[in-house]
């Protein structure tokens, strides 16, 4: 009899200055043959020279495979999100009595 394969949990810790998070208001999607990298950064679009200054913030490494799992996760989250968001902006209307 083949045995059910076992649920496991993540049991993830950080420190409270890693759960603080960066912010960052542009990304930069690269690749290689082995990995796909994404680099976060912090830009000040407000500026209207030629060079928009900037700070990179974070980047990640990551497996094509993590990357298929991270895009589903993006899509399943946006979906939720612009869901939640066109329900919240529904035209309210009189009760009828």
């Amino acid at each position: 009899m083949e045995e059910a394969p076992r649920e496991r949990h993540l049991n993830i810790h950080t420190s409270p200055e890693i759960m603080a998070g960066h912010y960052a208001n542009f990304a930069n999607v690269s690749h290689s043959d082995y990995e796909f990298t994404i680099t976060f950064a912090r830009v000040d679009h407000e500026i209207e020279a030629e060079e928009v200054p900037g700070v990179v913030v974070s980047r990640v490494n990551m497996s094509p495979r993590f990357v298929r799992e991270l895009i589903d996760a993006l899509e399943d989250n946006w979906s939720k999100w612009v869901t939640r968001e066109g329900i919240k902006n529904l035209p309210e209307t009189p009760e009828q009595s």
